[in-house]
């Protein structure tokens, strides 16, 4: 099943659909919630959103399963974290898989983790040896590389500090680009308010603008992105950008 999340109309999160659709989910079932910079839409949910899903897990049942790959491209590393802490420290089941193929450019390693946290020892064995018959059906043993990378990055101060730097660069570099582009349309003579493309985070973003319009920048620009208007906002840069919004601007 699937709950209402993004209005397109408004370029916002349509949180009350989403909290009335999430109140009728029955006990033990999983919802799937994205951490932070949300894929595709960019759209984040706030602190008081995330004490609602809270309280609707508590009060419903469902076990929230919380996938998160880009943390610490929204608010920070720390302040990333906000919604899944809130949940682990609340609830007595939460499931999160997390990610390092973005946040330590890790694609062709597969680096993460997959965090189960249970009520009782009872069900964390029963967890832990369906996950291992799991893991040994597609890959036996995990690739060791990536992990032992990550592994000496974390445990080491100064290499640590050196990759936290790293992150906080990305993300401010990714909040310039978003900023940027709106300007550049608005300079270009957008008639249209994107002025929520500078609220969204991550890498990337819906444009809100129709699969017509979005196939009109493929056919007389050149400019190419998916069906939906989301596009990548590390794929913009300095260089692109007037391209871009030209091509954006003209077909709208």
């Amino acid at each position: 099943e699937t709950y209402p999340y993004f209005d397109k109309t408004n370029a916002s999160i349509n949180f009350d659909a989403m909290a009335d659709c999430l109140g009728k989910v029955k006990k033990g079932d999983i919802v799937l919630l994205h951490g932070c910079c949300h894929n595709p839409t960019g759209a984040d949910l706030n602190k008081e959103q995330w004490q609602v899903v809270l309280e609707l897990a508590q009060k419903t049942g469902f076990i929230p399963f919380v996938d998160t790959a880009y943390q610490g491209f929204g608010d920070g590393l720390e302040e990333d974290a906000y919604g899944m802490r809130l949940l682990v420290n609340n609830l007595p089941e939460v499931l999160i898989a997390a990610s390092c193929s973005k946040n330590f450019g890790l694609y062709r390693e597969r680096v993460g983790i997959a965090v189960m946290v249970t009520e009782n020892t009872k069900t964390r064995q029963a967890i832990q040896t369906q996950i291992q018959s799991i893991a040994r059906g597609i890959y036996s043993m995990p690739p060791s590389y990536g992990g032992a990378l990550v592994d000496i990055i974390l445990n080491d101060e100064a290499l640590k500090a050196e990759w936290m730097a790293e992150v906080e660069g990305m993300r401010s570099r990714m909040q310039d680009l978003r900023a940027l582009l709106v300007a550049k349309m608005n300079e270009y003579g957008a008639t249209k308010d994107f002025e929520f493309v500078k609220k969204q985070k991550g890498m990337f973003s819906f444009l809100c603008i129709t699969p017509e319009q979005v196939q009109a920048v493929r056919d007389q620009h050149s400019v190419y992105f998916v069906g939906s208007s989301r596009v990548n906002i590390a794929g913009i840069s300095k260089t692109n950008v007037d391209a871009l919004a030209k091509a954006l601007v003209s077909v709208l």
